[in-house]
């Protein structure tokens, strides 16, 4: 007997944790399998509505305290880097982009645990070992490349992107560097080679997850120009992040079942 997918995505709900941003909020995922010869589909369809890849899952923030995190993208046909961030390029102009299959290597995992142990060691990976660090690079059914980045003078790694590529735009599933390079700010560094990389390409957007009002871990986000984020099903710039404050009460959130309803799924073939 042949066995074969679903013909349309379905959806799940996660069970509640703590939220990692807000204090005293609880989270909530709406997620869905991502396989299939649509899997490349689904996934360019989906990151327009905000959500974003995990492995062969994707996902979106269905909290029902507050819907404070908001998917961002930067418009990098738009965007104008300040003064500090072309201070940022000109200080990282030895380093070298090196893109890869997504393939797992001992160094990068070497790089990913020292980064982990000074910036995130409490956080939900602090204790993934090499062989789940090689499932969250290497299983993705999508067009997804390593982007490695080579200090030319000391030919060391010191950064690393897991990258998708969308028909619209990059997206940066997850990033880490050196963390004893605090002063190159890496972190920034990346997002904006990954804007010229979508300028090279002629792709609008580079997706950088979420940013969520009030949290100072997302901060930084807001600090670059042409950002978007998706709210009430549209993308709207981001220009005063106090006009998304209303994102955080309860009463901002919409019922599951709305939520799966306008979800928009791409044109399966027939």
């Amino acid at each position: 007997m042949r066995h074969s997918l679903p013909l349309a995505p379905q959806f799940y709900v996660t069970a509640p944790q703590p939220c990692p941003y807000l204090p005293g909020r609880t989270e909530r995922k709406l997620f869905t399998a991502l396989q299939g010869d649509e899997a490349q589909k689904l996934n360019d369809s989906l990151s327009k509505q905000g959500f974003r890849r995990s492995q062969n899952v994707l996902y979106r923030p269905s909290c029902s305290d507050c819907a404070a995190c908001l998917s961002a993208r930067i418009v990098a046909t738009k965007f104008q880097p300040t003064r500090g961030q072309r201070r940022i390029q000109k200080r990282n102009a030895h380093l070298q982009r090196s893109p890869a299959s997504p393939w797992a290597t001992e160094e990068q995992y070497d790089l990913f645990r020292r980064y982990l142990n000074a910036r995130h060691a409490d956080g939900g990976m602090a204790d993934m070992d090499i062989f789940e660090f090689g499932a969250m690079i290497e299983e993705t059914p999508i067009r997804s490349r390593v982007l490695e980045y080579i200090d030319t003078e000391t030919d060391r790694l010191v950064a690393v992107c897991l990258t998708d590529i969308l028909d619209d735009g990059v997206s940066m599933v997850y990033s880490f560097y050196d963390p004893d390079l605090h002063q190159a700010s890496l972190g920034t560094w990346m997002i904006l080679d990954h804007i010229a990389l979508a300028q090279e390409t002629g792709l609008d957007h580079v997706y950088l997850g979420y940013w969520v009002p009030g949290s100072e871990k997302m901060g930084y986000k807001a600090r670059f120009g042409a950002l978007e984020v998706y709210h009430r099903g549209n993308w709207q710039a981001l220009t005063e992040a106090q006009d998304f404050d209303a994102a955080t009460h309860p009463l901002s959130t919409e019922p599951i079942a709305e939520q799966v309803a306008n979800i928009s799924l791409p044109n399966r073939r027939g």
